[in-house]
């Protein structure tokens, strides 16, 4: 039997806090709700000038899929421990792309109100 049959079934069918079955990471609501700060910020870093490509706006868009990725890979994982790692990697990847945003902010790179409401999804 390998560790994949091994894995608990109830983890796999457990229900989610609307009593779906939660059989895929995209199930989570977490992940579903960084995946719309990830399409956001993307969105947002558009409007970044041209010389910020490979700085601020390359950082900000690594953070933002980080934590999506980090949510997908902890939720493959076989162990309770190895998962949440991976979601604590993941909450270090929120609070990095609230901080870019502050500095786009600063910088005048994209308004107040815009930077409140994506920091909010973080």
């Amino acid at each position: 039997m390998t560790k994949l049959e091994n894995r608990s079934p109830k983890l796999e069918t457990a229900p989610n806090l609307a009593g779906t079955p939660i059989r895929d990471f995209t199930d989570l609501k977490v992940w579903q709700l960084a995946r719309e700060l990830r399409k956001q910020v993307y969105k947002l870093t558009q409007k970044f000038p041209a010389e910020e490509k490979y700085g601020l706006t390359s950082q900000v868009q690594r953070a933002a899929v980080s934590i999506t990725a980090n949510i997908a890979e902890g939720f493959g994982r076989y162990s309770y421990q190895e998962n949440i790692q991976f979601c604590r990697t993941a909450r270090g990847s929120a609070f990095e792309v609230r901080d870019h945003l502050i500095t786009a902010e600063d910088q005048n790179y994209i308004s107040a109100s815009e930077q409140q409401n994506v920091t909010a999804l973080a």
